[in-house]
């Protein structure tokens, strides 16, 4: 599908507000004829005219060929492997596109996914979680990549699942929590079907990485707004 795209006068991101550490990465992928993008939460916060807590990279490059590039870098994570870039104490991570794994047979367990498959932009933006995390920004013509409505989403201060929230939620029952915590964080609200499926499969949280979730639950309630949270969370029916 043909993307939205905002032009650098339609978009408040400027360049001086991005870290001048990852614009060197992006620069240095797109030297090496790559593609390289500032994609998730840093495009979101710059949208909002928030100052980003951390910046992620997306590119064509495949993670041996990025830690090529990079002397100062290493190869981590091993479903699926990404790159950390290290200048002194900082990281910044890069991942390579990737694509969302096929569906699952009726009756199947949506939880058992592979997503490991490397894809294309748009195959990558479709992967992700809420419309407002999958806008991507490039460096080479200043752009807003937009394939999901997130722009519209933003303006709205919605969070919407991208794709069916019936499916999304089930494949990664975790993204009810993430869901409330950008809610609150954001002053968003859930958009009804998004909403409607998270009270519908909290009872699928029983099943979700244990790790995950208590890392998501200590980041949804160590910020400023933690308790309208936890009043979200009991609302939704995800504490049970």
């Amino acid at each position: 599908m043909q993307p939205s795209i905002l032009e650098r006068s339609q978009h408040p991101i400027s360049r001086r507000d991005i870290d001048p550490n990852v614009l060197r990465v992006l620069y240095r992928l797109i030297a090496a004829d790559y593609a390289g993008y500032l994609v998730g939460g840093g495009v979101r916060d710059l949208m909002m005219g928030r100052r980003p807590k951390d910046f992620d990279l997306a590119t064509s490059a495949h993670p041996q060929q990025v830690r090529d590039l990079f002397r100062n870098s290493r190869l981590i994570g091993r479903r699926f492997r990404l790159v950390h870039v290290f200048f002194g104490q900082q990281n910044i991570e890069v991942a390579t596109f990737r694509r969302r794994a096929e569906d699952v047979a009726e009756g199947g367990d949506p939880m058992i996914r592979h997503d490991n498959t490397f894809g294309t932009p748009e195959e990558d933006a479709f992967r992700r979680d809420f419309t407002i995390n999958a806008l991507f920004y490039d460096p080479r013509s200043f752009e807003v990549i937009d394939y999901v409505g997130g722009v519209p989403d933003l303006h709205a201060r919605l969070i919407r699942t991208v794709g069916d929230p019936e499916v999304r939620m089930r494949e990664d029952p975790v993204r009810m929590i993430r869901a409330v915590r950008f809610a609150t964080k954001l002053d968003f609200e859930i958009e009804p079907a998004t909403r409607a499926a998270i009270v519908r499969h909290s009872g699928d949280l029983a099943k979700a990485s244990v790790p995950r979730l208590v890392e998501e639950i200590f980041r949804t309630l160590s910020f400023k707004g933690a308790e309208r949270a936890l009043f979200l969370m009991e609302e939704l029916g995800v504490l049970e």
